[in-house]
């Protein structure tokens, strides 16, 4: 009988968290639509057949002789726009006849099949965010379609557009397709729905997979050669990260004055990282595919680099096979360069058991999701809050 009641109970809990989801989704659609009511005569969307109306201005920051020489060999601004138009990318049949794809786990066979393919094309572009005056900080967010809380909460906070002190700070998500198995379809409305209130959303054509951020990356990379030649600072992280944007811009400022800024590439570092093979874990690396340890990359949900290393950053990648774990290929493409990131200790990697106070004190803090970011932002930002 006892069984009975519990097969019963069961099968109620999974019809209400059906009917929660079902729920959650249709309040998004209501809420887009009635910001989309209220802002559409503000906003216009920009998809794929948007680009830059005239050639931009090839330009280099430098603050200093010393920066100015260390810049040298930077790779010029390109002027034209987004050249990937057809997604045209097979599988490279070869690999399946090498002996080490067979010893592969089957997660990584797509990955390799496809490795090739590292340009896609655009579904939504906003080529304007860089070019509507001098931008300081570009804030760009890596974030999933159906995550709209998390990408709500950080334009409530760290990610609202703004200008502080005469920086303006710019933000933007990087979004692929839906994964397999979700509602592709209403999704993409979605996305395009959020967009054209906000403005804000950079989407390639290709699926968004953890072993696919390699590509957001990459595509970024390429997008921010093209259309970002007035931007001096990038700001790249996570969308369940707490940012203190005061201590950021502070660093950079630092930096700056220092003339410590031409290379800067700065969080929280990892060194002497070795590749790990369990395969239960998220970050499992087979030997066939990986077998000496990582050069030394930044992890922890962000870090800020400057635009002229952005931009050998992109000629660097263009060189490297692609890897799954992104962070370790953006480390990979800074060995090429002889460069290594900067360890900086305000770039905390856990968030939990933190107290405003300390995240008051911190740049970046992993992880806050939605109302949490909300939370603990309203806290730090609270002038009535006291710290030692």
């Amino acid at each position: 009988m006892d069984l009975y009641f519990r097969r019963i109970q069961l099968s109620l809990l999974k019809t209400l968290l059906s009917l929660s989801l079902v729920c959650a989704f249709f309040l998004i659609i209501y809420e887009l639509n009635v910001l989309e009511k209220k802002y559409l005569k503000k906003t216009t969307w920009c998809g794929s057949e948007c680009f830059l109306s005239k050639k931009e201005v090839v330009r280099v920051i430098s603050e200093s002789p010393r920066a100015k020489k260390a810049v040298d060999d930077f790779p010029q601004i390109s002027n034209g726009s987004w050249d990937v138009q057809v997604l045209n990318c097979s599988e490279d049949a070869s690999v399946r006849t090498k002996d080490w794809f067979h010893r592969l786990d089957s997660r990584f066979h797509q990955f390799i099949l496809r490795r090739h393919c590292r340009y896609y094309p655009m579904l939504i572009n906003h080529p304007e965010k860089c070019t509507d005056g001098e931008v300081h900080l570009l804030m760009v967010v890596k974030s999933l379609i159906e995550q709209h809380d998390r990408r709500k909460a950080v334009r409530k906070t760290w990610g609202q557009e703004r200008t502080v002190d005469g920086r303006k700070i710019t933000t933007l998500f990087l979004l692929g397709t839906p994964s397999t198995g979700k509602d592709s379809k209403n999704l993409q409305k979605l996305i395009q729905s959020e967009d054209l209130i906000y403005k804000d959303i950079l989407q390639w054509d290709f699926m968004d997979t953890f072993y696919n951020l390699t590509l957001k990356e990459v595509n970024f990379l390429k997008w921010f050669n093209i259309y970002c030649p007035n931007v001096q600072f990038i700001f790249k992280g996570d969308d369940d990260v707490f940012l203190n944007t005061h201590n950021l811009l502070e660093l950079i400022s630092l930096k700056k004055k220092h003339h410590k800024d031409a290379t800067l590439f700065v969080g929280n570092a990892m060194f002497k990282v070795v590749p790990i093979r369990k395969p239960q874990n998220k970050y499992y690396i087979p030997k066939d595919m990986y077998d000496k340890p990582y050069p030394p990359f930044i992890a922890g949900g962000g870090f800020v680099m400057s635009s002229q290393l952005a931009r050998r950053l992109f000629v660097a990648s263009e060189d490297l096979e692609l890897f799954p774990l992104d962070d370790v290929f953006l480390g990979m493409c800074l060995q090429k360069l002889h460069l290594a990131p900067e360890m900086h200790p305000a770039f905390r990697a856990v968030g939990e058991r933190l107290s405003p106070c300390l995240c008051r004190k911190k740049i970046l803090v992993h992880k806050f999701i939605g109302q949490q970011l909300l939370n603990i932002w309203r806290l730090v930002h609270n002038e009535e809050l006291v710290c030692a």
